[in-house]
């Protein structure tokens, strides 16, 4: 069965995709249009909500970007998703809620506590996207110099995520008694002080919040270099990622397998989402119209900046744009988006070229069509054993979104890949991925 995650890049994945007449810019900002949105997706079962998110505006350090800002880009100011998802938890029941958030930038305990509140919120339901910023422009929000290195990002992350692990641990299932007879409250060998003491952190715990209804909260990574798949094998429970054919998404699921064999965990232990933009039409005539248009909405400027972004200091915007791509410089910011534009450059596209892909869909699959069209295409993904399921990208919203659960999920329900009710009450529930058990609990001996 196919799985399907919204991925929410406010107001819209296609960085100009805002001036479509369809687009309602101001979802960026409204909580209300949220609100409308996370009931749509829960009406077409999708399994959960993803939201982007960085803590900076692209182009405010300069140090970092050829020119300051991007007054085109519509994605700047949005809504901070830790906190949209705990208010989006209250009027939902299924559908899981996953934001995005940083371990350069944050601090262990206090994104171990966010998370488990809106995970009891939402009675198990939370997910936390596990990055490690791209973006570096976010150093000079938090007193740093300049963006750590793209390998000590992931040593701290690694331990980051341990830290969080523990201390969602910090609790057994059965640990508050709350017996008035006796008047004990909890039982004290059921609770476990981390004292975490690395490299990057010292952390004692426990947490003062109890353990998740699912267990833990479900945890997302988008790492695709080799440092973020190995980070991704050892902590993830779902995986997006970007493969756009399916030999490469199948050698991808076939890796991340094998590197989870290593921390001896099961395939069936994580959910792998490649990405794809859908861009549905009631005839094939009218989705070449519709890819023509959002096409012709993506501004050179905006591609050759992100383009720019990940060429690793190479003054990408003083050369001709429709020349070859020149050799780069490793990248600070997206190790692995910056191999995906080598290729294309290898490919024989020109800066330009290779400025419109990531305009239009971030480099994701851009999947135009009708209903069937689109359904033909993700079941021979999902009978290839490519994918557990897509991450989805809408050019702007609502609309393609509404397109998508009133005239793709209906066809994908008659053909049997697709559920037509939710399977549990929460995220890792439909996910189908088991629950872990508490690291610090004693495991019963067998007679």
């Amino acid at each position: 069965m196919l799985r399907f995650g919204a991925f929410m890049s406010v107001p819209g994945c296609h960085p100009t995709g805002w001036r479509h007449p369809d687009a309602i810019c101001e979802t960026d900002i409204s909580f209300r249009w949220l609100a409308h949105m996370v009931r749509v997706a829960e009406r077409g079962k999708l399994d959960a909500m993803f939201f982007q998110d960085s803590a900076a505006v692209v182009g405010s350090n300069v140090a970092y970007n050829a020119e300051p800002f991007n007054v085109r880009n519509g994605r700047q100011a949005h809504i901070e998703p830790v906190s949209a998802i705990a208010g989006l938890a209250a009027i939902t029941s299924h559908i899981g809620l996953i934001s995005t958030c940083t371990t350069t930038y944050n601090e262990p305990y206090n994104l171990a506590r966010r998370f488990l509140t809106i995970d009891h919120i939402s009675g198990g339901r939370a997910g936390w996207n596990l990055v490690t910023s791209q973006a570096e422009d976010e150093a000079g929000n938090f007193g740093q110099p300049a963006h750590l290195e793209h390998g000590a990002r992931y040593d701290r992350a690694s331990e980051f995520y341990d830290v969080v692990r523990g201390l969602w641990d910090s609790w057994e299932d059965d640990a508050f008694l709350r017996d008035k007879a006796s008047g004990i409250w909890f039982d004290i060998d059921k609770m476990h002080i981390l004292n975490h003491e690395g490299p990057h952190f010292r952390v004692r715990g426990p947490l003062n919040v109890s353990r998740s209804p699912q267990g833990r909260p479900v945890v997302a990574q988008a790492g695709s270099s080799g440092v973020g798949m190995d980070l991704a094998a050892r902590s993830a429970d779902m995986v997006f990622t970007a493969q756009r054919t399916i030999p490469d998404a199948q050698a991808f699921r076939s890796q991340m397998h094998a590197l989870m064999a290593k921390y001896g965990r099961a395939p069936d232990e994580v959910r792998i989402f490649p990405g794809i933009m859908p861009i549905v039409g009631r005839s094939a005539a009218e989705a070449q119209d519709k890819y023509e248009q959002l096409r012709d909405l993506v501004d050179d400027n905006t591609g050759l900046r992100g383009v720019a972004r990940l060429a690793g200091g190479v003054d990408i915007l003083s050369l001709d744009p429709d020349g070859p791509l020149p050799e780069l410089k490793p990248s600070n910011a997206a190790r692995a988006r910056q191999e995906m534009i080598i290729a294309m450059g290898r490919s024989g596209m020109t800066i330009r070229q290779i400025g419109r892909v990531l305009g239009m869909s971030q480099a994701h699959r851009v999947l135009y069509g009708t209903p069937q069209s689109m359904a033909d295409d993700m079941e021979e993904w999902l009978d290839a054993g490519a994918c557990d399921g897509f991450n989805l990208l809408f050019a702007h919203y609502p609309k393609p979104l509404e397109e998508f659960v009133d005239l793709v999920v209906p066809e994908l329900q008659r053909r049997g890949i697709f559920r037509t009710e939710y399977e549990g009450n929460t995220l890792r529930g439909n996910l189908g991925v088991p629950i872990p058990r508490n690291s610090f609990a004693r495991v019963p001996e067998h007679a």
